[in-house]
């Protein structure tokens, strides 16, 4: 099949009925359910797409079909770059706004399924097992998400397959995906499992349960006044519980091989292809929040007459400058890995990411300033103006107010920052950081100064 369409993946959402809880209740079908409906019908549109800009979003295959261009695994720096403009028009849709869209999976399968003969190192059939569910996830254009073994958790090994008991961390997406991949957490240790295997997210056993806090969140984002943004694009994360689940054989990639699951990611290159997509998303966000403030302050009518407003807008230039620049260079010094996939650059990528989880905090409070949450809180008793410019002022307010003080915009916060912990991102920095020639070149300084 290929890059599929929107009323094609809405089709087998709606049959694939995975075990879903929220506030306590089983959710009995997503796509007509009032808490998801609209988010799904908004990944739709991300499929939809693909069909409709065919050349800039697909990519032929060898058997002569189309897939989506998040599944290319990409030769040169050109690839590379058509690939991210796909990944740009899907995260340009929500204006960022969805922390994980299906290409976030879809580069990391790519990058894996070229790295076959590290997964085959292990064992055979895993080389095979990986190189062939890529094929099936383009060949299906599945919308997968994404899950680490939690402590404790265990499996035991059968002839048909492994089964698995335990938790697994939070999963994004989770209840609009067709399949759950399993990734170690990273650094592993031995709390947990060493495997990596992938399987239907309505596959018997698993389950995804809300926390009650989430519950709340995604029920208060029903509607569509209030919430514009989460309304659409909450696509919201729960955590995975494994009931004696029965992975086949042939699902498996890695088992019991705890020094290849520790470096998976970064010896196929997955990660820097993850963080890619991460990068592309992150500047579609920060330039939603560019253009929120740039006309927010354009239908007030202070872009001529307040300077504060002038100089907030110039500090939101630059953030969004510097994450665009990083993203630029990355690309710009791809080069190919060990199985010959253009790989970008990663340290621009790790910048990318801790200047991202630093600017957004600051966009979103100069935001904040600029509207005035005070004046900006949604309520539905008030009467929707008749005049143009107040209608869009009104909507001005609902969006921003959704975007940075809302729950949904603080879940955003959070997500931020359990993918963007200083101390993580500093380690990321130092490992691929070179600083070799920078201290030699003060060493010289030192005895040229004498």
């Amino acid at each position: 099949m290929g890059a599929r369409s929107g009323s094609n993946y809405l089709s087998t959402l709606k049959k694939l009925n995975a075990e879903i809880w929220l506030g306590g209740e089983r959710v009995g079908e997503v796509t007509s359910h009032p808490a998801f409906r609209d988010c799904a019908r908004s990944i739709a549109s991300l499929y939809d797409m693909q069909l409709e800009r065919v050349e800039q979003m697909t990519f032929r295959t060898d058997d002569g079909g189309r897939s989506g261009l998040s599944f290319i695994q990409p030769k040169s720096i050109d690839e590379l770059r058509k690939r991210s403009r796909m990944m740009a028009a899907w995260a340009n849709f929500s204006g960022g706004m969805m922390f994980r869209t299906p290409d976030y999976l879809n580069v990391a399968l790519a990058a894996m399924a070229s790295a076959r003969d590290f997964f085959a190192a292990s064992d055979p059939r895993y080389g095979d097992n990986i190189a062939n569910y890529y094929l099936e996830a383009r060949k299906h254009d599945w919308c997968a998400t994404l899950t680490s073994i939690g402590p404790g958790t265990t499996f035991a090994k059968t002839n048909d397959g492994i089964v698995v008991k335990g938790t697994g961390s939070s999963a994004p997406l989770a209840p609009f995906a067709e399949e759950l991949l399993v990734f170690p957490s990273t650094p592993l240790n031995l709390e947990h499992a060493a495997i990596v295997f992938a399987i239907p997210s309505n596959t018997k056993g698993v389950r995804f349960i809300f926390r009650d806090d989430d519950a709340l969140r995604i029920n208060a984002a029903r509607s569509h006044f209030g919430a514009p943004l989460a309304s659409l694009f909450d696509v919201t994360d729960c955590p995975v519980i494994f009931d004696a689940v029965l992975v086949p054989w042939q699902r498996v990639f890695l088992c019991d091989d705890p020094a290849r699951c520790d470096s998976l990611l970064d010896d196929t290159s997955a990660r820097t292809h993850m963080l890619h997509q991460t990068a592309v998303k992150n500047l579609a966000k920060a330039e939603f929040i560019l253009g929120l403030a740039g006309r927010i302050v354009e239908i007030t009518g202070t872009s001529g007459a307040n300077i504060g407003s002038r100089v907030w807008l110039a500090e939101i230039i630059n953030a969004t400058e510097q994450v665009r620049s990083c993203l630029r260079i990355a690309e710009a010094d791809a080069t190919a890995d060990r199985s010959a996939t253009m790989t970008p650059s990663r340290a621009p990528l790790f910048a990318s990411r801790s200047l991202h989880w630093s600017v957004s905090i600051a966009m979103i409070q100069i935001v904040q300033t600029m509207a005035g949450t005070d004046d900006i809180t949604p309520s539905a008793s008030q009467p929707e103006p008749t005049d143009p410019i107040e209608r869009e002022r009104a909507a001005l307010h609902r969006i921003a107010w959704d975007a940075i003080a809302s729950p949904f915009a603080k879940s955003q916060v959070e997500f931020e920052r359990a993918h963007g912990d200083s101390l993580h991102m500093a380690g990321d920095s130092l490992e691929v950081g070179d600083l070799a020639p920078y201290i030699e070149r003060i060493k010289e300084f030192l005895t040229r100064i004498g």
